[in-house]
């Protein structure tokens, strides 16, 4: 399902986060969220997944308004990984993943954990490429595998709506490429909150960027990533050069300090 968001505000104690942001999210595609910090991101993924309602404007998905469905109902819908979503206690891999079956718990049987909600963990798993790791301790794993996991759990809620915060904060080079290249894979509609602009050119379809709660640019990697709208936001000199195997947009930042060339 696609999301449209429609002249999206929100503000704490009178203090504005988001201000009359309007998108247009096609299914299926995978959607990079850019901006500094205190831009407004983490905000901005809540509202799409109901957690809060704007104070104006409407975020819909498949045409329904979000804040008009039951929690529950939501959560079936729609998967947030928040950056702080790893369990306060220790459980085995299997046990993490099916927390996410949770919204789909019958209130007649009053628990999960049966056969089908333990497929459900373990395609979740598979998709995921952490198959191997059912029976492992949670606290035994690498950070690349916890957010692994972490995403195999959100679709286990099975969504059709997928909103990663950070979702390669602390991982090395190579986990961050593994991880986005699953994301890719899933073939979900996904929102991903990114600061590394390099990442999202090569993994997203398209860039809402954000700078001071309001919407600065969307569009396509091409489209957005340019070296003016960068300095605008960032406040960085760079250039733009094309991938030499994917074609797609590499920025290539400039130090301040840095000396000219033949200098």
């Amino acid at each position: 399902m696609g999301v449209i968001l429609a002249d999206v505000s929100f503000a704490i104690d009178g203090v504005s986060i988001l201000e009359d942001v309007s998108a247009v999210i096609p299914a299926g595609t995978v959607t990079g969220l850019l901006g500094p910090n205190g831009a407004g991101k983490s905000t901005l993924l809540r509202l799409i997944a109901g957690l809060q309602t704007p104070d104006a404007g409407t975020v819909r998905l498949g045409g329904t308004v979000v804040a008009s469905l039951p929690r529950r109902e939501a959560a079936r819908r729609i998967a947030l990984l928040e950056q702080s979503a790893a369990p306060s206690v220790d459980l085995s891999v299997l046990e993490v993943v099916l927390l996410g079956r949770i919204p789909h718990r019958s209130r007649v049987l009053g628990s999960f954990g049966g056969d089908e909600d333990r497929r459900v963990a373990e395609h979740s798993l598979a998709m995921v490429g952490a198959e191997g790791l059912t029976d492992r301790q949670w606290h035994t794993l690498s950070g690349g595998q916890q957010q692994r996991v972490q995403i195999a759990r959100a679709l286990a809620q099975s969504p059709s709506l997928l909103l990663l915060d950070e979702p390669t904060n602390h991982l090395d080079v190579s986990a961050q490429l593994s991880l986005l290249g699953q994301v890719r894979r899933l073939g979900l509609t996904s929102v991903m909150a990114l600061h590394d602009l390099n990442l999202a050119a090569a993994y997203c379809d398209q860039i809402l960027l954000l700078h001071h709660g309001r919407l600065v640019a969307s569009g396509t990697p091409e489209e957005v990533l340019r070296p003016s709208v960068i300095a605008d936001v960032y406040g960085v000199d760079c250039d733009i050069i094309a991938h030499p195997r994917g074609g797609h947009p590499v920025i290539v930042f400039s130090p301040s300090d840095a000396p000219e060339a033949g200098a």
